[in-house]
């Protein structure tokens, strides 16, 4: 197990304490064609309903998100992402007591949703796509979340993976904050994610599982995202077939997987673990910080 250090993240409305016990994420897709929910949350009203349920259920940080990243997706413009948005940003106003992380890869969606009340900025591309999330995140003084991709969502399952998973992660995510810190975003302000399931093997998420405590060594809060992914599927696959023939285990059959890795995600150090089954993963993040807290 490795013994988390305790950081500060300054929001425009408040301070976050992160190491002290996990911080749960939960995620929000305003988008038709996510991985998870298939559009279950596309509507606003149902958006902003599931966002105050999470509330509810023990969430400390809502990350909403309009552009489906998922393998294989294209992405979409800007206006669109806003048009998605932007009603649930303005609906939640005044009834969402968490802060929001807007899940976006374009400055011009992070610098109005800020604007519409988000606090954190939640870039997957590692500002590969748009470095000037950088210089939004430095001027509006947001923290920002960096995680690593190897590729972008339309070829990362297509590229010959890396050699050495971990070697590649430590890599991109020290250029990544090379190009955060230029931009004038403080090291204090930055969390780091490995990217478990873009452009990594299914095994390589479980090495860089196993191997959270060397990225912890890069001196940044660690946030995890592992809910619900195609990796967990496949290890879960129906059995009583032959393998090739194996059925991955749906969405929904996935959440007992997700627990353990959340666990495993936690004693090995992430600070913010990033959850559709909010409910749930509280009571997983509770039992496991009583075990880091034993050491």
């Amino acid at each position: 197990m490795n013994k988390r250090k305790q950081f500060f993240l300054k929001l425009p409305s408040r301070t976050l304490r992160l190491g002290k016990r996990t911080l749960i994420m939960g995620v929000l897709n305003v988008t038709p064609d996510s991985f998870s929910d298939g559009g279950k949350y596309f509507s606003p009203d149902r958006a902003v309903a599931r966002a105050l349920e999470m509330q509810r259920d023990g969430a400390d940080i809502l990350d909403i998100g309009a552009e489906s990243t998922r393998p294989g997706s294209e992405g979409i413009s800007a206006a669109e992402e806003l048009r998605r948005l932007l009603p649930v940003l303005e609906s939640l106003r005044g009834r969402l007591k968490i802060p929001v992380s807007i899940d976006t890869r374009k400055s011009s969606v992070a610098e109005i949703a800020l604007g519409a009340g988000a606090g954190i900025i939640n870039d997957i591309s590692g500002l590969k796509h748009d470095p000037r999330i950088a210089e939004v995140a430095a001027r509006r003084r947001a923290p920002l979340i960096l995680m690593h991709i190897r590729g972008t969502p339309r070829t990362m399952q297509k590229l010959p993976f890396a050699k050495n998973v971990l070697k590649d992660v430590l890599a991109g995510l020290r250029r990544s904050v090379a190009l955060a810190r230029r931009a004038g975003v403080p090291k204090s302000q930055i969390v780091l994610d490995p990217g478990i399931g873009f452009g990594k093997s299914f095994a390589q998420n479980y090495e860089l599982l196993a191997n959270l405590p060397a990225l912890a060594k890069l001196g940044y809060p660690l946030l995890v995202g592992t809910s619900r992914k195609g990796f967990l599927g496949a290890t879960l696959a129906k059995s009583g077939l032959p393998a090739v023939a194996r059925q991955p285990a749906s969405v929904e059959d996935r959440i007992w997987g997700t627990a353990a890795t959340v666990a495993a995600s936690i004693l090995g150090g992430a600070h913010i673990v990033r959850v559709h089954d909010v409910k749930e993963m509280v009571q997983v993040a509770r039992v496991s910080d009583c075990v880091l807290a034993a050491q």
